[in-house]
């Protein structure tokens, strides 16, 4: 029987998430080498049985297999209506070095991607995961916007953004989350992100 986790509302759009998110980047590398994935598959089906329902990955974790983990450990049991699956796109590896990439073509072909890694019709919250400060940020919320009137995306969130950039982002459509590190080491966005936010 699933414990019950309290639920949150994320932005202003009607997203309901468990206040208590599971955030798998380190499942696939970043924090030392990849787990194993049964054993990964076996954290994830316990968090959700335990009633947490907010998944975080990327495609950069991996970097794709995070997203294909979340989507094998969904699939395994039939759990893909009981969570909502938040994932990024925005950097790529280009010549064995991050690249960030915003251009709408690249955002259109990042989430095609995920969704079949993640073997879902809908991404729940799909997150620029880096700005690029080559492309307009309304450009690249215009694809967004396509791709949430197709279906495909349900909420639009940015990581590492300033407020001027979640300012201009908003104006082309909702954002409804900011992700950055808020910590006892790293206070800055209280200045003007925060304020932004709310």
């Amino acid at each position: 029987m699933a414990s019950v986790v309290p639920k949150v509302k994320l932005g202003s759009q009607g997203l309901l998430v468990s206040a208590q998110g599971l955030g798998c980047m380190g499942m696939s590398g970043n924090y030392g080498p990849p787990k194993p994935e049964p054993h990964m598959i076996k954290l994830i089906h316990h968090a959700i049985d335990s009633g947490v329902t907010f998944l975080d990955t990327s495609d950069f974790y991996g970097p794709h297999t995070n997203e294909i983990l979340i989507g094998k450990a969904l699939k395994e049991k039939g759990l893909r209506e009981k969570v909502q699956i938040a994932t990024k796109f925005g950097i790529r590896w280009i010549d064995g070095k991050p690249d960030v990439c915003g251009d709408p073509a690249y955002v259109r072909s990042a989430c095609e991607a995920s969704l079949k890694r993640l073997q879902v019709d809908c991404i729940d919250l799909y997150y620029i995961h880096r700005i690029d400060i080559r492309v307009p940020i309304e450009v690249t919320m215009g694809e967004l916007k396509k791709l949430v009137e197709e279906g495909k995306v349900k909420y639009v969130g940015l990581s590492e953004a300033s407020a001027s950039t979640i300012r201009r982002a908003h104006a082309v459509h909702p954002v409804t989350a900011i992700q950055n590190e808020w910590s006892l080491w790293s206070r800055d966005l209280e200045d003007e992100i925060i304020p932004t936010c709310r």
